[in-house]
């Protein structure tokens, strides 16, 4: 009976103690790919796509804190504590392309930092 009463104890204390991230304050974005055309002519439009991409958030000294995929339009919401990140765009494994760039980023409590991810299609 002691034992049970002592792991509900500690469960209590971790479970408080653990740091909470406020449900209104973290990152968001979406994630495109182009250029999406071999050739683009003056008058023709090529517009960069939606991406469905696998990206990290990453300290400013490297350790990755979270590991998401956007849904399938390339939006994301990720609640974050207050504080300054690193985003990984991910390339798909196995491939040289499509590839983004690391972009830092920070993050103030009450309040969702946009970011706009473009994807490289390699395509020319």
């Amino acid at each position: 009976m002691r034992r049970l009463h002592f792991f509900f104890l500690l469960f209590f204390l971790l479970t408080a103690c653990a740091p909470q991230i406020p449900a209104n304050t973290g990152v968001e974005g979406q994630v495109t790919i182009g250029p999406m055309c071999p050739v683009v002519r003056q008058g023709q439009e090529c517009p960069d796509k939606s991406y469905q991409a696998t990206l990290g958030i990453l300290t400013t000294r490297g350790r990755q804190v979270k590991q998401f995929t956007t849904d399938t339009l390339g939006n994301f919401r990720i609640p974050l504590a207050p504080g300054s990140y690193i985003l990984h765009p991910q390339t798909p494994a196995n491939q040289p392309m499509p590839i983004g760039r690391d972009q830092p980023f920070s993050v103030v409590q009450g309040q969702f930092t946009q970011i706009k991810v473009i994807y490289d299609s390699g395509i020319r």
